[in-house]
């Protein structure tokens, strides 16, 4: 051992009687060097090996998550809470309308809100037949509300209409209306999550969604709005005039899809979309102004039956809004709908 250490250090060594002269000292001074190198130079290539390391295996980790992740939603179509959040810190597409895109977390907030309700409320026993019909059923409607949301988004944008903060609270805040008088924003909140399973900002984001579609409903709808006028015309001119028929001939000659029907009795605070409160104001055989329902499902003229203290009975003639689903339903025919995901039915 000796010899051949002492042949890998002879190359470099100096006589041991030699002096440090002017002539001498460059020698010298790159012998004491080389002694250094032998120690840097291993420790630099290390960490650049290691860099390079670090970085190969950060992205095949990311690729592999990505994959894996592309696999679960798209191929698996996994649903579970915690392909949920993730979906809702990244803006993952689950379908496409008309160039707007759908997202992938909201169809699953609307599909576990479904999927939580038949458990917990229902008693449904998802792994039955008849529950694994349901999921289908559910995933169903589910992706079509959000895909009926995003395309709302879409029209909302050319239309130049959005929801503001007063007006998601005031509709919030009508919700918690009860005959008792107005439930606390915490029971509210505690209700929501019982049957739906959404946190106080997943309620918010889904009435926004809802009020927004109501909106771009409205504004589009001008077969709706040109029938309800001529129904509240024709009422003002005769008063006594017979709802059903006024609206027969309104669904024959205006092109508007009419309705006639006698609500029963309801409670005077009956969340019908307004026409409950608005049949309490009117005197018996009175007929209200034009009601624009607070759901969105149209316009209504309402004539007061009957009331006590706690009830009221009504007719009501109700013109349905039909533009919205008609413009989404022409989207579809003319195949500006992708769905990334395969659901039967």
């Amino acid at each position: 051992m000796k010899k051949i250490f002492n042949k890998l250090f002879k190359k470099n060594e100096l006589p041991s009687s030699s002096r440090i002269t002017n002539e001498t000292v460059a020698q010298h001074r790159e012998h004491i060097l080389a002694g250094g190198r032998r120690f840097k130079y291993p420790i630099q290539y290390a960490r650049h090996r290691l860099v390079i390391n670090a970085i190969l295996i950060s992205i095949s980790a990311l690729i592999i998550v990505l994959v894996v992740g592309w696999w679960q939603l798209y191929s698996v179509q996994n649903t579970s809470e915690f392909m949920y959040r993730i979906t809702k810190v990244l803006p993952i597409p689950v379908a496409s309308v008309d160039g707007q895109t759908v997202l992938y977390s909201d169809y699953l907030m609307k599909y576990l809100s479904s999927v939580h309700y038949l458990e917990q409320k229902e008693q449904v026993n998802l792994k039955t037949d008849d529950g694994k019909s349901q999921i289908e059923y559910i995933k169903q409607q589910s992706i079509q509300d959000a895909i009926a949301d995003a395309y709302a988004v879409k029209l909302a944008k050319d239309l130049n209409i959005s929801v503001s903060d007063i007006e998601l609270e005031g509709f919030i805040k009508e919700q918690r209306q009860s005959s008792d008088g107005e439930i606390s924003e915490q029971t509210y909140n505690a209700v929501i999550l019982d049957y739906y399973g959404w946190s106080p900002s997943e309620y918010r984001r889904v009435t926004a969604a809802k009020l927004l579609r109501q909106k771009v409903s409205y504004q589009i709808d001008k077969t709706a709005l040109k029938a309800i006028n001529s129904l509240s015309e024709s009422l003002k001119a005769d008063p006594s005039a017979d709802l059903k028929v006024l609206a027969d001939d309104a669904a024959k000659n205006l092109g508007g899809k009419v309705e006639y029907s006698v609500s029963g009795w309801v409670p005077r605070a009956n969340q019908d979309g307004g026409k409950a409160i608005a049949a309490t104001k009117l005197e018996k055989s009175q007929i209200s102004p034009i009601i624009k329902s607070t759901i969105g499902d149209g316009y209504y003229i309402v004539k007061l039956l009957d009331s006590t203290d706690t009830q009221v009975s009504y007719a009501e003639v109700h013109v349905i809004l039909t533009e919205f689903p008609n413009k989404l339903n022409k989207v579809i025919s003319d195949k500006k709908l992708d769905k990334y995901i395969s659901i039967k039915g």
